[in-house]
């Protein structure tokens, strides 16, 4: 495909592309530069003005290789993005686990779906597992299920988020802000209990559905929370700081994870997209929707990203290219299915590790967890409340 990954060489080495830091005094900084912050707000109006001219070599739907031997698990499936992507799968082969909120909505499309459906008489394979990322303890179920089966897994994505735009502050029952568990915590916990069957499914990939927004994030790890005060919060903030603390754990992961284990980790941009997020936004900016409809996607253009990066051949190579060169920060493809720097305070090597140590503690897993669980170990979750 024009734009593949494997066309794409790594950028050159980052001084910052140590391995993991020596431990010492840590200073952390209070937020973003103005540099920083201008320079990342540039991206997000950047991608939105010319996201579609940049994209225009992708056809849409995005056509997909052989995928008949793959199962994937997608989670929030049953509307936006999720939902192109689960049924563009399944449509094209592949047995996909719908891991879902709402059981019963996933399977009155599974049913919409077959009904539609006209590829050779075949049904498509798809089945439906409760997940619920507001809940650890859902996440945790839903691994042991899944691990249970001692099946391989070929591709997790890690699609499902919130952007509760413009509401209070709010926190799980777990006690974790709800931008924080839903669109990085609980993907975390996912993405870690479920390397057994991605084990057995290598070479396998593990596809993060991020977002441009991250480039205007920042995290403290000693307030990932959001509550000492030292930031005012904002659902912005808590938004943002969550899409950049996925980057920051996904390229730790990228490095603990050994080559000969075969499982890519990578982040995607889908765009700036239509999804049911804008019927919460102030009502000057839907009627921007409104008016501009020809820069904003819709969810099957913005599926395209998350699709190719969990289906294109060269994803694999790319991803080993970026870890035999050290590169700091893990692949991340934006929404013309291409790679793309992440934001600045991705590459921010100490505090990425700080963001692992802390995520690892908050979702209760011991800091050996990755290297125990490839070695066919068994390791215990112990997260507050569990």
């Amino acid at each position: 495909m024009d734009g593949g990954v494997g066309a794409s060489s790594p950028p050159p080495k980052s001084p910052d592309s140590a391995p993991e830091p020596k431990r010492r005094e840590r200073k952390q900084k209070s937020g973003l530069g103005w540099l920083e912050w201008t320079r990342g707000w540039m991206s997000v109006v950047g991608e939105m003005l010319f996201q579609r001219i940049m994209a225009s070599h992708l056809q849409n739907p995005l056509p997909l290789p052989p995928v008949n031997n793959l199962t994937c698990i997608v989670t929030g499936s049953t509307s936006g993005i999720g939902l192109q992507i689960a049924r563009q799968l399944a449509e094209a082969g592949a047995h996909v686990v719908m891991a879902v909120r709402n059981p019963k909505a996933a399977h009155d499309l599974i049913q919409k779906w077959q009904n539609e459906w006209s590829g050779m008489g075949l049904p498509l394979n798809i089945e439906v597992m409760e997940l619920d990322l507001l809940s650890l303890d859902s996440v945790v179920r839903f691994a042991d299920a899944w691990n249970s089966r001692l099946g391989p897994l070929h591709v997790l994505i890690n699609n499902a988020g919130i952007f509760s735009i413009g509401e209070p502050q709010k926190f799980s029952k777990d006690g974790y802000e709800q931008h924080m568990q839903v669109n990085h915590l609980a993907p975390a916990l996912l993405s870690v209990l479920l390397l057994p069957s991605l084990l057995r499914g290598s070479p396998s990939r593990i596809v993060n559905v991020n977002s441009v927004m991250h480039y205007v994030g920042f995290v403290d790890p000693e307030d990932m929370n959001l509550v000492s005060g030292r930031r005012k919060y904002t659902s912005l903030l808590g938004y943002c700081s969550s899409k950049l603390a996925q980057v920051m754990f996904s390229s730790v992961l990228h490095k603990r994870l050994p080559a000969e284990s075969g499982i890519s980790v990578l982040c995607v941009s889908p765009g700036i997209v239509q999804t049911n997020v804008a019927r919460d936004l102030p009502r000057i900016v839907q009627a921007g929707y409104r008016v501009i409809p020809y820069f904003i996607f819709n969810p099957q253009e913005g599926s395209r990203s998350s699709l190719f990066a969990a289906t294109d051949p060269q994803v694999p190579e790319y991803c080993e290219l970026l870890k035999a060169d050290e590169w700091p920060v893990c692949a991340f493809l934006s929404q013309d299915c291409r790679p793309t720097n992440p934001s600045e305070e991705a590459h921010n090597v100490e505090t990425s590790y700080w963001v692992w140590e802390k995520t690892l503690e908050l979702i209760g897993l011991p800091s050996d967890s990755v290297e125990r669980l490839i070695e066919g170990k068994e390791i215990t979750c112990q997260y507050v409340g569990h």
